[in-house]
């Protein structure tokens, strides 16, 4: 579950500001699974909650959105993750902290990938849980997304990232990634390239993203123009979006296109998932 707290004056540190608090499911894997239920796209989360208010509660709106979640495990006794962000008056990031200690009870032992057309895997999990979900993906043929989720994820799971479909980073988790400075991304691209990984897309911020295929030039695309309520969620949107598109068959820069245009409908919109995502690409279209 997202508890976000937005200020409604520009932030002052050490004290206490007035502001607005919401609660509502959260979680990068959870909403970019959601997102691609809006979208149309049929697709099975897996993952692991409480047996607590907070899990029935991520599990029902989870469904609600088209998700299929037989596969959310309930940890008897387990607290649902949370993460919990602090946003000043422009709806910008200033802290966060994520509480996902429930995710090391998911147990993947047996995954079974045959009617996969691609497994999305968020750095929320821990390393051996990445490790088995690969190895499951890779026997079974069926492609692999990455989406490193932050810096100190990317770093902690960086062994793994090789022989992958797609890679989404920002400058910062590309160099946790590689090594290099966030400055010479080029360079950390082709490193993943050499490691086996087809598509790299770098997300850039404000500067839009850099859609990087193996054997091909980088792409820039610019970010398209949004008004800031709340930038939870947008990446996640973006990702879900470039995923929809893809299996519908848009190459990847289209699919990136569209990728964009769900984080600028999420940015305007106050929903981490907005409910009516599939409608607001469909009339930009």
């Amino acid at each position: 579950m997202d508890v976000v707290a937005r200020t409604s004056a520009p932030l002052v540190a050490a004290t206490s500001n007035p502001g607005h608090t919401r609660i509502s499911p959260g979680g990068v894997g959870r909403n970019i699974a959601a997102c691609l239920g809006l979208l149309g796209a049929p697709v099975r989360l897996v993952s692991a909650v409480g047996d607590d208010a907070f899990g029935d509660e991520a599990l029902r709106v989870t469904a609600a959105c088209g998700a299929d979640v037989s596969s959310v495990r309930r940890v008897p006794g387990g607290a649902t993750g949370t993460y919990t962000a602090v946003l000043d008056d422009a709806g910008e990031l200033v802290a966060a902290v994520s509480d996902m200690e429930v995710v090391d009870a998911l147990e993947l032992d047996t995954l079974h990938l045959s009617d996969a057309a691609l497994v999305v895997i968020d750095g929320n999990l821990a390393h051996p849980q990445v490790e088995r979900a690969v190895a499951a993906a890779a026997a079974a043929d069926v492609p692999v997304a990455f989406e490193p989720v932050s810096v100190a994820k990317a770093a902690r799971l960086a062994d793994l990232v090789h022989d992958l479909f797609l890679v989404t980073p920002n400058a910062d988790e590309l160099a946790a990634l590689t090594g290099r400075a966030p400055g010479d991304w080029r360079a950390s691209v082709e490193d993943l390239h050499q490691r086996g990984v087809e598509h790299v897309w770098v997300r850039t911020g404000a500067e839009g993203s850099w859609v990087c295929t193996w054997g091909a030039d980088p792409v820039h695309l610019p970010a398209v123009p949004a008004t800031v309520v709340d930038v939870t969620g947008a990446g996640d949107a973006m990702l879900a979006a470039w995923v929809a598109a893809w299996l519908r068959g848009a190459d990847p820069v289209d699919a990136a296109r569209e990728g964009h245009r769900a984080a600028a409908a999420t940015i305007s919109s106050p929903h981490t998932v907005r409910p009516d995502l599939a409608a607001v690409l469909t009339e930009e279209s």
